[in-house]
């Protein structure tokens, strides 16, 4: 199904459909990988709390995630569309004082799900100053994100959870990747919806890409009880702050 795009109609029409929660919760168990990705350096091999990893049993931590995930999503879903603009807002202008130069650099960015911070208008600003903006797009279950170029007014069609993808468009390894979180802890590790894309596709892309979580102040939690396969994030940009990783 080929659609046009605008700047909200569709997610509008695509938030109706209530297959995308079914897929998520069947994706969930990817919390805990059965095959991964090899890591990007010797890290699973060095002690755990060395690496200030925390040690929880790998099903307790994946039953305490889940739960988080609902609380989360729900506190972002119940704030006022005007409040979360807002917000949005200031997350752009923070993230424009991070990325002063775009021109020539390709960057991913995301189709807005569930109350997310709405980069869309962003993205045309960025395609006006010289970037090459990227969706990502899910190739098969369990393996690594695919990246494809796409501007407003070029075709659409449904994703995994009935999200919109580019229907065409280039497959462009991104320099960026500006990542939408579910929660955020201040090590810069990122909660996401449980089907361990990005996780997979950081791991996996050289040169590594400038990482950067975006989401709203009140999705920051304690920690996030990073497992070995959680890559931290080099920034986190909210309404209220930007947290770089040191």
């Amino acid at each position: 199904m080929i659609i046009k795009a605008t700047a909200g109609t569709e997610f509008r029409n695509f938030a109706r459909s209530g297959e995308r929660q079914t897929i998520m919760n069947r994706n969930n168990e990817d919390d805990i990988p059965p095959t991964y990705s090899s890591p990007p350096c010797l890290m699973s091999e060095v002690d755990a709390a060395y690496m200030g990893l925390e040690q929880a049993n790998p099903a307790s931590t994946y039953v305490w995630r889940h739960q988080q995930r609902q609380v989360l999503i729900n506190a972002r879903q119940t704030r006022s569309a005007a409040e979360r603009a807002t917000w949005t807002q200031a997350i752009q202008a923070a993230i424009d004082a991070l990325l002063p130069d775009v021109e020539g650099k390709a960057i991913a960015l995301y189709w807005p799900f569930r109350g997310e911070p709405d980069l869309r208008p962003w993205m045309n600003a960025l395609v006006a100053r010289g970037a090459n903006c990227l969706l990502p797009v899910v190739v098969a279950n369990a393996r690594p994100l695919s990246f494809r170029s796409w501007r407003q007014g070029e075709p659409l069609e449904r994703g995994v959870w009935g999200i919109p993808i580019p229907a065409a468009g280039q497959d462009i390894k991104p320099s960026i990747v500006i990542a939408p979180v579910v929660g955020f802890d201040e090590g810069g590790f990122r909660l996401g919806y449980g089907g361990g894309y990005y996780d997979r596709t950081l791991a996996g892309l050289t040169p590594k890409p400038l990482v950067i979580g975006v989401g709203f102040e009140l999705q920051k939690m304690e920690s996030i009880r990073p497992q070995w396969h959680d890559i931290a994030m080099d920034a986190v940009v909210t309404e209220v702050r930007t947290r770089l990783r040191t």
